[in-house]
């Protein structure tokens, strides 16, 4: 009896086949050759060409300089900033500051 789909005996039949890291590009999800380039990015992610490599650190790059402006902006609304009167001059010419400074 001939089968027409090959069917491997891995041992365990419960557990699914959970692809390996290097088996696609990370960003198009091409599948990587085995005698091709594979070009990584940030430890292990894995790419089919510098293109696409290219494209994801611009990504990151964009979305951290997001970050970071979205971060200062929420910095400078929570810190207290101090607040002072200008110099007032009195009549025997001493600068005198009056107002309120606030510390957070």
């Amino acid at each position: 009896m001939k089968k027409s789909s090959a069917v491997y005996y891995t041992g365990c039949e419960e557990h699914q086949y959970q692809p390996h890291f290097l088996d696609a590009c990370f960003l198009c999800q091409r599948p990587l050759g085995h005698n091709s380039d594979i070009f990584m990015y940030r430890g292990n992610t894995p790419f089919c060409s510098q293109e696409c490599r290219q494209e994801q650190m611009e990504m990151d790059e964009a979305n951290e300089r997001k970050w970071k402006l979205s971060s200062k902006k929420s910095s400078k609304n929570t810190h207290r900033t101090k607040t002072e009167t200008p110099a007032k001059e009195t009549d025997t010419n001493k600068a005198v500051r009056t107002g309120t400074v606030a510390v957070s």
